[in-house]
């Protein structure tokens, strides 16, 4: 196996795994269960850190 071939492959493997991993990001972003956490995790900002 050449270098040519290895590279062609690898790129292939790095596609595929890349795809994979971006939908499971937002699988769990999107699921039914995390609007709450995301919605308090959006208001950090603007909470007041002085007593």
């Amino acid at each position: 196996m050449d270098m040519q071939r290895l590279h062609e492959i690898l790129s292939t493997v790095w596609v595929v795994w890349f795809v994979l991993l971006f939908t499971g990001i937002l699988a769990w972003v999107l699921r039914p269960g995390s609007r709450e956490a995301a919605n308090q995790h959006a208001t950090i900002p603007l909470r007041d850190s002085q007593p």
